[in-house]
């Protein structure tokens, strides 16, 4: 694995795709209509420990779900853009609003969708199961899977690489 504390200190902002990143990629449908998805509580605290440090992260995903909006909500997670299917667009305009260039941004994806984001990024990572072209095309691939601790992996990496990880976990003690 290559070092990557430069590009990670350089990193604002952290773009996450939700089916297949923050779940397993399942999704589960009642009798009744209603939606369900899993979320992992290692990934949100994940989430917290970014914040802490000054990244911002926000969700791009290409569907719309109710329960997206409340898991980004409970997080303190701003900026939620459903229903785009190009997710690099989204992302440019994200940067765009906030005065950020892309090299500046990370991105965890797993499917093609996810591929142009991955690739244009400062730091392109992947779930351990993303699609083949995905894990070829990121920098940083998790250990483990969409919806199984691959964004708080991804976390805890990106806090090691910008040298703060040690003192956040200090703060667990």
């Amino acid at each position: 694995m290559s070092d990557y504390s430069a590009q990670a200190r350089n990193i604002r902002l952290l773009a996450l795709d939700v089916d297949g990143v923050l779940t397993d990629g399942r999704i589960y449908y009642g009798n009744d209509g209603e939606e369900l998805k899993s979320f992992s509580i290692k990934d949100g605290l994940g989430i917290k420990l970014l914040q802490r440090d000054a990244i911002e992260v926000v969700i791009i995903t290409g569907r719309n779900s109710t329960i997206v909006a409340r898991r980004a909500a409970e997080l303190g997670i701003g900026e939620v853009i459903q229903g785009r299917e190009d997710k690099l667009l989204a992302l440019q305009e994200v940067c765009t609003q906030r005065s950020l260039r892309l090299d500046q941004c990370a991105y965890m994806g797993d499917d093609l969708p996810d591929l142009a984001a991955v690739k244009a990024v400062g730091l392109g990572m992947a779930p351990a199961d993303a699609v083949a072209q995905l894990v070829a095309a990121a920098d940083w691939v998790s250990d483990y899977g969409g919806g199984g601790g691959a964004v708080r992996q991804a976390a805890e990496q990106l806090l090691a690489w910008r040298g703060s990880l040690h003192t956040m976990l200090g703060d667990f003690d």
